[in-house]
């Protein structure tokens, strides 16, 4: 059962990379503007247009560019980038570890925040505190992650500058790094001086993009906990003894984690896709930085590149939080 349900979904998700591969690249190339002349002086002859178009293989159909293309990623070639002159795939691969260490951080505190509100919560429920936390969730779920990012700014690093407001590290620090994922390199390395100046420009883009999530992972799990509170094995280990707080975190929270469980995998992948704009914000070295340059620049390639490896990552979300959702559930491991 698992197999197959396993196969169906690696099926799915390679229609819809198909999917998202053509209508990525047809959008790109009929949305106005020419990306060749933007590369070259306003005095460029026709014959130094030509050649250029030829080079980036502009000058054939959008069908035989596109089979071309594909031929390429198939490869592990995704060209090289019209504004940047370098590899697509090398610098995806430069910037991809920045977004996934912030996107991790910011489902951390998304995680840890939510999920204390649903506790306190469900164990002061038909209470003031209930009433206030429900309050509280309604409001930080309607401020967008970067408008969190433009009060947070205002707040942390202009009135009071405790944070650092851009950048990914500060460039005067040693930087003995090997891989793109500074902040895993510098905790295996104990280079904490270097943690900490990276979770210090991390935080805010953090805070805003978990802020959200937050919110909503309190409203589910809370509800989630309210509903099996209700349950007679719960209602048992009352009579047992055991106190409210002890009923919610040894007898409820395991059952009533499981939606929510599903709701964190598929909102990470929209949490993902938040980063660009707040990435943009805090001029935080990420890919959803790269992205919007690469779209101002009509880099086709590179923007190519970026949504490709986008939709990539959430397909194998979406696939490892259905699996895991299937292996956790009795109902659907022995169906």
């Amino acid at each position: 059962m698992l197999l197959q349900r396993f196969l169906v979904r690696l099926l799915t998700m390679l229609v819809t990379l198909f999917g998202v591969a053509i209508v990525v690249f047809v959008v790109i190339r009929v949305a106005p503007g020419d990306p060749i002349a933007m590369m070259l002086p306003p005095g460029a002859s026709d014959d130094d247009i030509a050649r250029l178009r030829a080079l980036y293989g502009l000058d054939k159909s959008i069908v035989q560019q596109f089979f071309i293309w594909l031929g390429g990623v198939l490869h592990g070639d995704f060209g090289t980038s019209i504004s940047l002159r370098q590899d697509v795939l090398g610098l995806v691969f430069d910037r991809l570890p920045a977004t996934l260490e912030l996107a991790t951080v910011a489902l951390l505190m998304a995680i840890a925040l939510g999920a204390t509100a649903a506790i306190l919560g469900a164990r002061s429920r038909g209470t003031a505190v209930e009433a206030s936390i429900d309050i509280a969730s309604g409001a930080t779920l309607s401020i967008p992650d970067f408008l969190w990012g433009l009060v947070l700014i205002l707040l942390f690093g202009v009135l009071v500058p405790v944070f650092d407001i851009s950048g990914r590290v500060s460039p005067e620090l040693d930087l003995p790094f090997v891989t793109q994922f500074y902040l895993v390199e510098s905790l295996l390395r104990l280079r904490f001086d270097l943690t900490w100046d990276l979770l210090k420009h991390m935080l805010m883009p953090a805070v805003a993009l978990a802020l959200p999530l937050a919110a909503i992972i309190a409203q589910l799990l809370k509800q989630s906990l309210k509903e099996v509170l209700d349950l007679d094995y719960v209602v048992l280990a009352r009579v047992k003894g055991f106190s409210e707080t002890q009923v919610i975190l040894r007898e409820a929270l395991k059952n009533a984690a499981l939606p929510t469980l599903t709701l964190v995998g598929v909102q990470f992948t929209f949490l993902i896709g938040g980063t660009v704009i707040v990435e943009r914000l805090f001029s935080y070295e990420g890919l959803g930085n790269m992205a919007i340059d690469a779209v101002i620049n009509r880099d086709l390639p590179l923007i190519q590149g970026i949504v490709l490896v986008f939709a990539l990552l959430f397909v194998l979300i979406n696939l490892a939080v259905d699996m895991m959702y299937a292996l956790l559930n009795p109902r659907l491991r022995h169906g």
